[in-house]
């Protein structure tokens, strides 16, 4: 608990408003997801339009970031992309942080971190420029959204429902409702989810501001 505490007073908690120049879109769920290029940590151009015929998660991140750190130091999100990638979803991890922010990483770094914490996503996108996080709307890391194999949009809000705040620390992931992990099944019919939107928590994504 000392530890996230800790954290926790480096992260600018993302409930505040944005900065005029932070044009953040709202994608509709049950609705074509927005297209995006993004180079990931190993120099390799991804379109999401070249993805389609699978379904698809992404899930924003910033390792710095209290609230991604417990989902990472107790294997929650390892545990939620081996349920999804044995599943044949791609799992793209985004990171939007802009160069000198919190959780700006290199391309090295961001290949060690996966190694480090036996982390499985298919690809993690550099998204410095913000670009693809405004495009979504993401606000927060974690912020997930769930995208079925036809390119429809099906969720987009937290991984589970703990929420922010101090009982976030307290909280048990084993006792928690995932989101993700308890809708892959359904996001293989590609049919809507019963839970489609929710209010993401944690920090707030470090976009560039002018």
């Amino acid at each position: 608990m000392k530890l996230y505490l800790a954290l926790i007073t480096t992260c600018f908690l993302a409930t505040a408003s944005y900065a005029a120049n932070i044009k953040l879109q709202n994608p509709s769920v049950n609705a074509k997801a927005p297209n995006f290029t993004a180079v990931n940590s190993y120099g390799k151009t991804i379109k999401l339009s070249d993805l389609i015929g699978s379904p698809v998660i992404l899930e924003w991140t910033n390792h710095e970031c209290p609230y991604v750190f417990r989902h990472y130091n107790e294997n929650n999100m390892q545990s939620v992309q081996k349920i999804a990638r044995d599943a044949g979803v791609i799992w793209l991890s985004i990171i939007s942080s802009t160069p000198g922010d919190q959780g700006h990483v290199s391309p090295e770094k961001a290949n060690a971190l996966t190694d480090s914490r036996g982390a499985s996503p298919s690809h993690v996108l550099l998204d410095e420029s913000g670009e693809v996080g405004m495009l979504y709307g993401a606000k927060t890391t974690p912020h997930m959204y769930m995208i079925d194999a036809n390119g429809i949009l099906r969720y987009k809000g937290a991984i589970d429902d703990i929420g922010r705040g101090m009982q976030f620390f307290d909280a048990s992931f084993a006792e928690a409702k995932n989101y993700v992990s308890s809708q892959i099944d359904e996001l293989l019919t590609n049919q809507s989810l019963a839970i489609n939107s929710t209010t993401a928590y944690g920090c707030s994504v470090k976009y560039k501001y002018d």
